[in-house]
């Protein structure tokens, strides 16, 4: 069965963009709009991780190849900021999870004693700030499942991830963080054998994902900024005088591309160095 893990909805709240957070939408996807691309698009099952909210579940419940997820906006233990998917969950649990969203230690408690799956997502992207090293000791001893491919990171970012989940033995997960309907079901994750939603949570449990789809680039994050600004417009038909503006937005995502492959490569070389076993030698080698 096939599952896009990381799908936003209009549910996901405002953009964190300074001035733009007042009248700008991280997503502009209709719930409806979602299930029905995505089941054209060959998913099995259907899974909404709208950021901090469960807004999604009411139009959705009714199907039977929908489950409930969330992508919790947390704190590390270190003090950085951090997106967490956590997947198969109940209604009950959002609130408990938000209410733990500044305290790593009893929020990864609870999650524990829910027996709850959760990853760490797009590891090597520097979308919510600063990183520690830390911070991926806390993902190794912690963490059971990682985020090894995000259809809008980049690809070397993506490598960077499958690696550290392969070296750390971690489930690896895969959707395509799509805040516009255009890249729906492109990244996904694929459980063999799996006849239902259970199943397919048993088997991604079992480490038997398969991740599959598109990576992110420049024109792709072009894209799905200039179809959010429509979207903006549409909704708030005075948000037009910023249309001026939209000429930056080819220089801004250029920027953040330079800074993202930085980002990726700087972490990507620091964890393997740190956390990759050196071989001890042989007597007759020494």
């Amino acid at each position: 069965m096939k599952c896009d893990l990381h799908v936003h909805t209009v549910h996901s709240g405002m953009c964190t963009v300074p001035l733009l957070n007042r009248i700008c939408r991280e997503s502009y996807n209709d719930p409806h709009q979602v299930y029905a691309l995505l089941k054209r698009r060959g998913m099995d099952l259907v899974t909404v991780t709208d950021h901090d909210s469960i807004g999604s579940v009411e139009p959705l419940r009714r199907h039977a190849d929908f489950f409930l997820s969330e992508e919790v906006s947390c704190r590390t233990s270190s003090g950085t900021y951090l997106h967490m998917g956590v997947y198969g969950i109940e209604e009950r649990h959002h609130g408990e999870l938000q209410r733990r969203a500044e305290d790593m230690a009893a929020l990864l408690a609870y999650l524990d004693e829910q027996e709850l799956l959760f990853s760490v997502n797009h590891v090597f992207s520097g979308l919510t700030g600063a990183r520690k090293d830390a911070d991926f000791e806390e993902f190794l001893s912690r963490f059971p499942a990682v985020e090894t491919r995000n259809g809008q990171m980049l690809e070397c970012a993506n490598r960077g991830a499958a690696a550290f989940a392969a070296r750390a033995g971690k489930i690896a997960v895969g959707g395509s963080d799509a805040h516009t309907l255009q890249s729906l079901g492109r990244t996904y994750t694929q459980v063999p054998g799996a006849r239902n939603a259970r199943e397919f949570l048993a088997g991604l449990r079992q480490s038997k994902s398969l991740v599959t789809g598109e990576s992110g680039d420049y024109l792709k994050l072009t894209r799905a900024i200039f179809e959010i600004g429509a979207e903006l417009v549409r909704e708030h038909r005075g948000a037009a005088l910023l249309a001026p503006l939209f000429a930056l937005v080819p220089a801004i995502t250029g920027v953040n591309y330079a800074l993202e492959l930085w980002f990726a490569q700087k972490w990507s070389r620091r964890v393997e160095r740190l956390w990759t076993p050196v071989p001890s030698l042989s007597i007759e080698e020494a």
